[in-house]
């Protein structure tokens, strides 16, 4: 055997391990990297727990409506959003978001997740979180653990929080079109998914092996 052709040997069983390897690894946020959802924390860290109470008072007929499916998830979530912050300056809330992730998040990240986490990575899987919660607060996370983040996205307008979503909110099926619009799926060998709500069911099912609530104790 030649050295060329060993070398080309070589290159194809390397190639084949790489391709028999590649992994993608999709988690849900809330509840299943988190212990708490982080929708309500942020906005108690952002206005505090007076004003962040009094909200879930005045919206409480949204809220039966939602519990009750007279409202579907996005529209209760948009009622939310526009009380809490319609108007607010997005450079502001993005600082505050940052802030959150360096103060608080830590703080509500399940330990057997994290460390979940940082085995697929040293695998060389790509990881991803799939969140219903905006991105604003979640991606900050994820850019610090290095994974990639599919979260709702706020609309904004002259630099202000509209309290509408841009696009759907990335709850349920919409969760599944986010990943198939950021990753070619027959590109990995095998899918691995973890969730912990009815709203993940989809993605769950997407993926070639699913872990329901595994992170609980």
């Amino acid at each position: 055997m030649t050295s060329s052709s060993a070398a080309a040997e070589l290159n194809v069983a390397f190639n084949d391990v790489n391709i028999a390897s590649k992994k993608l690894v999709l988690f849900d946020f809330d509840g299943t990297i988190t212990t708490h959802d982080t929708l309500a924390e942020f906005m108690i860290y952002y206005h505090g727990k007076l004003k962040y109470l009094s909200g879930l008072a005045l919206l409480s007929p949204v809220l039966a409506m939602y519990v009750t499916k007279t409202i579907p998830n996005w529209k209760a979530k948009e009622y939310f959003l526009k009380w809490y912050l319609k108007g607010e300056d997005i450079i502001r809330f993005n600082e505050k978001c940052m802030e959150f992730t360096m103060k608080k998040i830590d703080s509500l990240i399940r330990p057997q997740a994290l460390e979940a986490i940082k085995r697929y990575k040293s695998e060389g899987a790509t990881v991803a979180v799939v969140s219903a919660s905006a991105e604003n607060w979640v991606k900050p996370w994820c850019d610090k653990h290095g994974l990639i983040c599919l979260g709702t996205k706020l609309e904004v307008k002259n630099n202000k929080i509209t309290g509408n979503l841009t696009g759907k909110n990335c709850y349920g099926a919409e969760k599944v079109c986010r990943i198939k619009e950021r990753f070619t799926l027959t590109e990995y060998n095998e899918v691995i998914a973890y969730g912990d709500t009815s709203g993940d069911k989809e993605m769950l099912a997407l993926a070639h092996k699913q872990f329901y609530k595994p992170f609980r104790d």
